[in-house]
């Protein structure tokens, strides 16, 4: 016979980030003043966000620098 299998067991839990506290290392997406998409390097935060704002161009959108603790327009 074969074993039932608990969901909870196959259920991996998420990694949340918070929309109201800067992240500690890496890059992040300033999108009208709250944070969101969290990248490794700035080219890959740079192009999400060139894509986002061709998309949707009445948002605000900075690049965060998490090192560096500064935010800066996408150009």
């Amino acid at each position: 016979m074969k074993k039932p299998t608990n969901q909870l067991d196959e259920i991996e839990p998420r990694a949340i980030q918070r929309a109201d506290i800067a992240p500690a290392d890496g890059f992040s997406l300033v999108v009208d003043g709250h944070f969101k998409t969290h990248y490794g390097s700035e080219t890959a935060a740079r192009e999400a966000g060139a894509e986002l704002l061709g998309r949707f161009p009445m948002l605000q959108i900075l690049i965060y620098d998490a090192a560096s603790r500064t935010r800066s327009p996408l150009q």
